[in-house]
């Protein structure tokens, strides 16, 4: 495995382990507690890796309307299931313009 290129099955773990306990966190600590800021901000920057990492070939962004949410998402959806998962959760759509450039924007949403 490759430091720079992690296993694609190994990032959706880590996203989905990480999504987990910053969604227990909510439940137990404020929103704008250190730990949860610090798990919501690790969630995005792993998925910000497997983006750039497997992006548009293995995964992509697409805008998910039917979330529950006050802002708009993207989710991160599989081009095919990897363990199991079809996805690797959402991914607000400020952030994403915010952390990628217009290229890998246009690149990476269908």
């Amino acid at each position: 495995m490759e430091l720079l290129k992690p296993a694609l099955g190994q990032l959706i773990q880590e996203i989905t382990a990480v999504n987990r306990a910053w969604k227990e966190a909510q439940k137990l600590f404020e929103f704008s507690s250190p730990l949860t800021i610090s798990l919501r901000d690790l969630k995005t920057d792993l998925q910000i890796r497997l983006l750039r990492s497997y992006a548009p070939q293995k995964v992509y962004l697409v805008e998910d309307t039917t979330a529950e949410s006050d802002e708009p998402l993207y989710g991160l959806l599989l081009v095919e299931p990897v363990d199991q998962s079809t996805n690797a959760a959402h991914l607000p759509v400020r952030v994403a313009q915010a952390r990628l450039s217009p290229k890998e924007l246009e690149a990476f949403v269908k």
